[in-house]
Formats: structure tokens, C-alpha cells, sequence
């Protein structure tokens, strides 16, 4: 991956309708999208995520900024005219042309001769690992099968940017996570720069070298999967991305790089970064799988009730309620076959390790 920007996204706005019916689909968006990355565009639906796509493709223009790709704006040109191509959730094959036919049908279009179409959509083939049925109809094959059609037909022109608008969403669950690997190993094959679009946060983790989490047409946090998920800035993200414990706490004392704080048991507690508040109080989250249970009293920064235990197979989730009324879930890693050491029903204290502790910024 280059640090050479391959997609600009300039102030982008884009509002649908006029006066009281105007809906505004995204607001201001600002990104750089690096050369040869995986970049994911993640958020619920309705988020602005795939107009945001859309308008990369020349398929709606913005209202107001503009799109530079490789520093050339593209904003006024169709979509014929950019250097991508776009997967789409409904693959869109001809179900009556076989899976080269298919592959090549773009090509044709653009005129290719007969040689060049040949070569490239052999190499496709091998590309997707389907030479067995490039004879085969579309409608002849699975749905994984076809999804692989799909991208190989979309990379056949040699896009400069691959845009995908979740692509995944149709396939069963096995499949999907085996689609995921993929089409991982196809963008770095190819070197292509991926911008994929998902509402999957799980897929996002797994995938991306970079993502934008969005919500209600605004860009929130863009980073990379580790840097989202351990260090979320704002609670919509660190409640979109996993599992997470909020929690309210005071601020004790603000330091360079560590901020102490007082939780509601009481007890002290560490987090990285300085922290910033009007009236003493901040925001917190805690990652459940960074605590544990305990019985001793002193080592335990809260205490709690046990509500319900949930065995996961991997993991047994623990759902707790605090003194305050506020509801907390620990998980822990099941080694072994010991049996359940915690039981519904009984106190346990709560250990948070160190560093889990993340100040939100709302």
C-alpha cells in the first residue's frame, strides 16, 4: 500500500429534494483514500455510505465539494468515463452468456480485440480460480460462484478503484467468511485500490487496512481496524464497533499522557490520553472481554450483581447489574471443560485490566 492518495473526497455534501422535502444524504464529508488500499466505508443503513459510493462512481453528483482521483477532479465526468468499476449487490450477470463470456463482455464494449479479451479474461479466470467453469452459464453456478464472476468481470478493464456495495450481503454465513479471505487476497493481488461498503463491523474488522465509520451523513472516526475498535472517539462508535460497557466517571487528575478518574464504586481508575471536561465528570467505555471477575473486594474496581450467565461456546458472557442500576457485561474465554466458576444470582467484583479504560469524546 502507497501513502499516495488515490480517491480525494473534498467537503462533499449531497442533499436530495428541494426546501421542506430536502433530505440530506451526506454532510460535508472530507477523505483520503490511499493508493492500493482496502478501504471500508462502515455504518448502519441510511448513514450516507453507499451515495458516498455512488457519487465515487459518477452515479449521482454532489451538491456541493468535489472528488479528485490520483489529483484529477472527476466530478463532472460520467461514469464511463472514470477508471472504476463497481460490484454491486445484485451481481447483474446475463444469466443466458457463460461465466467468460460474461467476464469479457466489458471489454468487448471498450473494444478490445479478440486477442486481448482472450488473454484477459483467461487471467481473470485463473485470478478467481474458475477455469473449470468458464464454459458454464451464470445461472448454472452458486451464489458464491456468482459473486466471483462479478468481481472478476468488474477487474477484467483494470480498474484504478474497485468499488464494492456490499457484495457479501447475499451469501450464507460459511460462505460469506470464506468470500471475505478472498477478496482480501484479490486486492492484494492486484494492487487495486478497494473501496467496500458494509454494515457489517465484523467484515469491516476483518478486512480493511482502513475504515470510516458513518453515521446520518457524517464521517465520525476514520482509522484502522485496531485503532477503532481499542480506541473509539465517540459512543456511537465504540457502540457500533463490538461490545461495550459504558459508563460515567470523574475526573480525579489530568496528566500529559494519563488521565486518573473515580468510578461509580468509588474506586480509582487509569486511562490513556488527557481528558477534557466542563464539569469533572467524562464519558467511559470498557471492552467486556478486558475485565474479569473476581472475589476479592480489593482488587475489584466495581461490584455487581449477576443477572444472567450466557455460555457461547468460545466465550461465556456475564450480564451484571452495578449498585447504580447500570448494566455491565463481562466475557471471559472458556479453557478447558472446569464448568461454570460463576453462577447467576451471586455478587462478583469486577476487575478492569489495564489501559482498557477509553475516554469518549461525547
Amino acid at each position: 500500500m502507497s501513502d499516495s492518495v488515490s480517491v480525494a473526497i473534498h467537503g462533499v455534501s449531497k442533499v436530495f429534494g428541494h426546501d421542506r422535502n430536502a433530505v440530506t444524504a451526506l454532510d460535508d464529508v472530507s477523505l483520503d483514500i490511499r493508493e492500493g488500499e482496502f478501504f471500508t466505508l462502515l455504518g448502519p443503513s441510511g448513514c450516507g455510505k453507499t451515495t458516498l459510493l455512488r457519487l465515487i462512481a459518477g452515479f449521482e453528483h454532489p451538491t456541493r465539494g468535489h472528488i479528485d482521483l490520483h489529483g484529477e477532479e472527476i466530478s463532472h465526468l460520467p461514469p464511463y468515463r472514470r477508471p472504476v468499476n463497481t460490484v454491486f449487490q445484485s451481481y447483474a450477470l446475463f444469466p443466458h452468456m457463460t461465466v467468460a463470456e460474461n467476464i469479457g463482455f466489458g471489454l468487448e464494449m471498450q473494444g478490445k480485440s479478440k486477442e486481448e479479451t482472450t488473454s484477459t479474461v483467461g487471467e481473470m479466470l485463473r485470478l478467481v480460480q474458475m477455469e473449470d467453469l468458464a464454459d458454464r452459464r451464470t445461472d448454472q453456478i452458486s451464489g458464491g460462484q456468482q459473486q466471483r464472476v462479478a468481481l472478476a468481470r468488474a477487474l477484467a478493464p483494470r480498474p484504478r478503484v474497485l468499488l464494492l456495495d456490499e457484495p457479501l450481503s447475499a451469501l450464507d454465513y460459511k460462505l460469506r467468511k470464506g468470500m471475505q479471505i478472498e477478496l482480501k487476497r484479490l486486492q492484494n493481488e492486484t494492487g487495486i485500490t478497494f473501496i467496500f461498503v458494509t454494515h457489517d463491523q465484523e467484515e469491516a474488522l476483518t478486512m480493511s487496512d482502513r475504515l470510516a465509520v458513518m453515521s446520518q451523513g457524517k464521517v465520525l472516526q476514520v482509522g484502522a481496524p485496531r485503532e477503532i475498535y481499542a480506541h473509539p472517539a465517540v459512543r456511537f462508535v465504540a457502540d457500533f464497533i463490538g461490545d461495550t460497557n459504558f459508563l460515567d466517571a470523574e475526573l480525579l487528575e489530568i496528566e500529559r499522557d494519563r488521565t486518573e478518574l473515580k468510578l461509580p464504586s468509588g474506586k480509582p481508575v487509569s486511562a490513556r490520553g488527557a481528558a477534557r471536561s466542563v464539569d469533572g465528570k467524562v464519558h467511559i467505555a470498557v471492552r467486556p472481554e478486558q475485565t474479569t471477575l473476581t472475589r476479592d473486594a480489593d482488587a475489584a474496581h466495581l461490584e455487581g450483581h449477576i443477572d444472567n450467565v450466557v455460555y457461547s461456546g468460545t466465550d461465556t458472557h456475564y450480564h451484571i447489574t452495578l449498585p447504580g442500576g447500570e448494566s455491565f457485561v463481562v466475557r471471559t474465554q472458556n479453557r478447558g471443560d472446569s464448568g461454570d466458576e460463576w453462577q447467576a444470582g451471586q455478587t462478583a467484583g469486577i476487575v478492569i485490566e489495564p489501559g482498557a479504560v477509553q475516554i469518549l469524546a461525547d
